[in-house]
């Protein structure tokens, strides 16, 4: 019953509400070159796309930040619904770290690409450099926030290894970075089912990791932190 509510109903509604709300971020786009209009638009989006498969979300300690305030955001990644949990609850302006291949996908691509987000060639080290370089200058001039997924890529199980991009982006843009924790979304869309279940959604915000005064070399440390303030955020341990 689930599956096919899920295929039925679900699945035509999600590519509906993308090409509409695709098409929205475009109009947005024309009047407003900074992105800010677009992410109100996908902030929309997102919501459908909990709503249409009865994906509850609820976000604690959200009060730790300000919400015109500029941050990297640093959370665990098991699911394609995860950036739609963040984007419905988060009230800052934030831009993201997308797959070259996403870009080159109708409507979501073009989205991505008119919201300012930014797209990473993960093939070799130098463009990943670039990329992080390019989300701190957005933080500088846009005045916005930058979300990441330091284990680069879904995890299938527990807490993937860190990569150090999100610290290096922090210390770069000399801005607190925020440990967050997304619990429960693995189980409603699992990584490589096409099945989205309905259910419950926790977010965890962690206290925000000033960064000011911090070097590069401290870079190591920084991820090391991150990884265990998320793992606990997990286990529920904390706050």
């Amino acid at each position: 019953m689930s599956f096919l509510r899920s295929l039925l109903f679900s699945a035509p509604l999600i590519v509906v509400s993308t090409i509409v709300m695709g098409a929205a971020s475009f109009l947005a786009s024309l009047v407003d070159r900074s992105g800010n209009s677009s992410h109100w638009v996908a902030r929309v989006w997102a919501k459908m796309l909990l709503a249409v498969n009865f994906i509850h979300v609820r976000v604690t300690s959200l009060e730790k930040l300000s919400p015109d305030g500029s941050y990297v955001f640093v959370a665990n990644h098991s699911s394609y619904m995860d950036i739609p949990a963040i984007l419905s609850r988060f009230p800052q302006q934030f831009r993201f770290l997308a797959k070259k291949g996403l870009y080159r996908i109708p409507f979501l691509g073009w989205h991505l690409k008119w919201a300012g987000h930014l797209p990473v060639d993960r093939s070799n080290a130098r463009n990943r450099l670039r990329s992080m370089n390019e989300g701190a200058r957005a933080i500088a001039q846009r005045h916005v926030s930058m979300l990441l997924f330091p284990e680069g890529g879904r995890s299938r199980q527990g807490l993937g290894e860190f990569k150090e991009g999100a610290a290096y982006m922090a210390i770069k843009a000399g801005v607190p970075v925020v440990p967050v924790a997304i619990i429960g979304m693995r189980e409603l869309l699992p990584m490589g089912s096409i099945h989205v279940r309905s259910g419950r959604v926790t977010v965890r915000v962690g206290r925000p990791i000033p960064t000011a005064g911090l070097k590069m070399a401290d870079r190591i440390a920084l991820t090391e932190r991150l990884y265990h303030e998320i793992h606990t955020l997990l286990d529920g341990s904390a706050r």
